[in-house]
């Protein structure tokens, strides 16, 4: 239903039909939450997971250092700084507060 709201709204946020994508993607929203919660992830696991998902290996993440640095990250001996936290947001596409 919401997908095909939003294929009707074209994306207009003055769409006489945007309040109904508003109301069905927060019923959507408060269904999963209730239903399928996310689990608890600290950053290094979210990492971890971006990873392999992408098929990465630690020397494949230079912009946060090297793979000695990566390694640390990876097994908690070294915290992600906000150097660090930007560059992987901004290579996965994520929010930041992936990482925090």
């Amino acid at each position: 239903m919401l997908e095909a709201l939003l294929d009707e709204t074209g994306g207009d946020e003055r769409h006489p039909l945007m309040g109904l994508v508003d109301i069905v993607g927060d019923l959507i929203e408060d269904y999963e939450t209730e239903h399928h919660p996310l689990p608890e992830t600290s950053g290094v696991e979210a990492l971890k997971f971006l990873m392999a998902q992408h098929g990465l290996k630690q020397g494949d993440l230079a912009e946060i250092g090297s793979q000695g640095v990566v390694s640390e990250i990876l097994t908690g001996k070294r915290e992600l700084n906000v150097r660090q936290v930007r560059a992987l947001s901004a290579r996965f596409g994520v929010s930041a507060s992936t990482f925090l």
